[in-house]
């Protein structure tokens, strides 16, 4: 993370998004929220404008407020503009019977987006006319284990709305791409995946006045650049 935040103070980001799994699983509450001031007071350092994306690791010991209250963050789920171009932060950090992850009651492999979220989706999407980018953990370019189970769902809204051009997922801790109904799915590589900087990841997204999106990775995440979406 040191490493990327020299790279920021250089390049100077609008923001800077971590695509959850910010800490680990720790065995109390005590020790879960001592892990979070510590790697937050060096995430904080990145950018003043930042944004946390739920993972399953960050709300297995914790519950979602305690999470959010101890970042600063009101939602976990929620949207802003930046630039001329609409951004979306999703929360699949539910169990398929609907309940928010908190105090070890989810598996990792079971999660979903709720109802109301897809509904408060449908109408955020409605009520843009920018280019859109979303920021989710879980994936919904796949069909295995690290999907979202309703992920079809939700691509549905993404792909009707005409205007969502990426989104960005961890979870898998792997580089992977796909395009699905002419949206870009990039799955990032964990920032930490093995010792030492080598095993590093991070990246720098560019979006250009024409709509261009170049992601610029650095160590073991891959770069890609996609062409502005036709008129």
């Amino acid at each position: 993370m040191a490493e990327a935040a020299e790279r920021f103070k250089k390049d100077e980001p609008a923001f800077v998004v971590e695509l959850g799994d910010l800490i680990d699983a720790a065995d109390s509450v005590e020790t879960e929220l001592k892990y979070l001031k510590r790697v937050d007071t060096e995430f904080t350092a990145l950018a003043k404008d930042r944004h946390y994306v739920l993972g399953n690791h960050c709300v297995d010991t914790l519950t979602k407020r305690e999470f959010l209250d101890a970042v600063g963050q009101k939602e976990s789920h929620y949207s802003f503009d930046r630039g001329g171009v609409h951004f979306v932060v999703l929360d699949a950090c539910f169990t398929s019977a609907g309940k928010p992850y908190g105090r070890k009651n989810s598996k990792w492999n079971d999660a979903n987006i709720p109802a109301d979220q897809l509904d408060w989706l449908k109408e955020d999407l409605k009520g843009t006319d920018k280019p859109v980018v979303v920021f989710a953990h879980q994936r919904f370019d796949v069909a295995n284990d690290y999907a979202v189970k309703n992920a079809a769902d939700v691509r549905k809204v993404l792909e009707g709305s005409k205007r969502v051009r990426a989104v960005f997922q961890g979870h898998s801790h792997k580089n992977d791409y796909t395009e699905v109904g002419g949206v870009h799915y990039c799955t990032l590589v964990a920032m930490i995946e093995g010792s030492g900087t080598e095993n590093n990841g991070y990246s720098m997204l560019e979006i250009g006045p024409d709509g261009a999106l170049t992601v610029t990775g650095f160590r073991k995440q891959k770069k890609y650049e996609w062409k502005p979406s036709p008129k």
